[in-house]
């Protein structure tokens, strides 16, 4: 069946309403961006999971990384997509203009150099991420720990995607099908995904993120309604069981832990957290167990779980817009807030 024919059947489908959600941030953002929500039939809906990394992290993190960077002879290093993420009290951008020791970079390993260059200052990476991103701070590790690094430490917030999604079906989430995570399952592996498929009937398509690889993903899921299986269409870059070689570097540096994320609570073994061996190139991952909101009627939390779209949030395009964020949704380009308010996803 050729892409047109696709986009016809998607656009003509009468059949009874579907919804099916993507758990992926770089799924939103293409999804958004090329307008493939005006392209189906309004009886199949898509709606944005907890697949941007940035999001899920609770408030209590970014409060942390407050404190820690007004902390004498400390520095936090960040990339630039979390400077501006609200916590309970402040954002990053505010602790660093009441004085916060704060370097935004676009690679981990400038932390290498910034600490040789200054031995006299302890310096915490905000290390956030899911699957894909985990094995880079194993290999970060690795390369503090043979250099005999001693002023660096990881604040991670570093979650797996299985064990939320179980809870979002948990929970309630109405949904007939997972745009699987194609950066996830890289890593991973499609085949992670079975025993969720399996256990609830769901069908799961892992995407690449081309427009027309959606649409693919979006016509094989109407088709599988109802089926516990797994199907993968990026087999360009995901295979069954994943890069074993990462999964092996990121089992010997980490290990998992009952993680917080935002809008869900605590989930289960659903975070990696630094081994108790290396634990002290740990700065305090595991006592971050709570989540608060600066503005109490940002709806971030149910937005990610798929039990609100942003439009139905009253802060949304108001006093909620990325210019003055009041949650992370609205702070990520992987964020749902943020391409509903850019792009104008319906």
């Amino acid at each position: 069946m050729n892409i047109q024919d696709i986009i016809k059947f998607l656009k003509e489908y009468d059949g009874e309403p579907l919804s099916f959600m993507e758990v992926c941030g770089t799924h939103t953002a293409s999804i958004s961006q090329n307008g493939i929500p005006s392209i189906l039939s309004d009886k199949i809906r898509l709606i944005s999971g907890p697949g941007c990394p940035v999001c899920v992290t609770v408030a209590e993190y970014i409060d942390t990384l407050c404190r820690l960077s007004l902390s004498q002879d400390t520095c936090v290093v960040t990339f630039g997509d979390l400077i501006r993420v609200p916590g309970s009290e402040s954002s990053l951008q505010e602790a660093r203009a009441k004085g916060g020791n704060i370097k935004m970079v676009y690679s981990p390993f400038e932390i290498i150099d910034l600490a040789k260059n200054d031995t006299d200052t302890a310096f915490v990476f905000a290390a956030v991420g899911f699957e894909t991103t985990t094995p880079i701070y194993a290999l970060l590790l690795d390369k503090i720990i043979k250099e005999n690094i001693t002023n660096i430490k990881l604040l991670t917030a570093l979650k797996t995607m299985p064990n939320a999604i179980e809870r979002l079906c948990q929970m309630g989430c109405n949904v007939d099908g997972f745009i699987a995570p194609g950066n996830v399952s890289v890593i991973t592996g499609a085949e992670i995904f079975s025993p969720l498929a399996e256990k609830h009937s769901l069908p799961f398509v892992v995407s690449g993120f081309e427009p027309e690889e959606l649409l693919c993903s979006i016509y094989a899921l109407v088709k599988m309604k109802g089926q516990g299986k797994v199907l993968n269409l990026y087999k360009s870059a995901v295979t069954d069981n994943g890069n074993k070689k990462a999964q092996e570097l990121v089992n010997k540096y980490f290990e998992p832990y009952d993680a917080c994320w935002r809008g869900i609570g605590i989930i289960e073994k659903s975070g990696m957290a630094i081994r108790g061996e290396y634990s002290q190139y740990d700065a305090g991952s595991r006592d971050i167990i709570h989540d608060s909101l600066k503005n109490k009627g940002c709806r971030c939390g149910q937005i990610i779980t798929g039990f609100a779209a942003p439009r139905e949030c009253p802060l949304f395009a108001t006093v909620c817009t990325p210019e003055n964020p009041q949650g992370a949704c609205m702070v990520s380009n992987e964020g749902a807030c943020f391409h509903y308010y850019i792009n104008n996803r319906s």
